[in-house]
């Protein structure tokens, strides 16, 4: 009778349950407070705030799965667009939300 097998770790038999470090930045040089918000927090700002980088940066690192994520920064209170994404959708407030894709190999992608 042979021993069992040894159970491989989830994110090896499953590489979509894998969490992966997505980097979130925004410029916004006199803003007091950054955040973001979207598919990924349920749409609260305040579940992922961005911390000042220097030169009017801000930056916030997340744990993200691999799938399709919409999201808004939110600065000083006031929604705003993502300029660098390079997709974005329809929202259902006549705005538009920026769209993240989180491939199964992506690592340390900077937004």
């Amino acid at each position: 009778m042979k021993p069992p097998q040894p159970i491989q770790p989830i994110a090896e038999r499953f590489p979509a349950l894998e969490e992966q470090e997505i980097i979130f930045t925004c410029y916004a040089p006199a803003a007091g407070v950054v955040q973001v918000a979207g598919t990924f927090n349920d749409w609260l700002p305040e579940a992922n705030p961005l911390e000042p980088a220097g030169h009017g940066q801000w930056v916030a690192r997340l744990m993200l799965r691999s799938g399709q994520y919409e999201y808004r920064f939110v600065v000083d209170g006031i929604w705003t667009d993502d300029p660098r994404a390079p997709q974005s959708a329809v929202n259902p407030f006549g705005g538009l939300n920026s769209v993240l894709k989180v491939g199964l190999d992506d690592r340390n992608e900077l937004l």
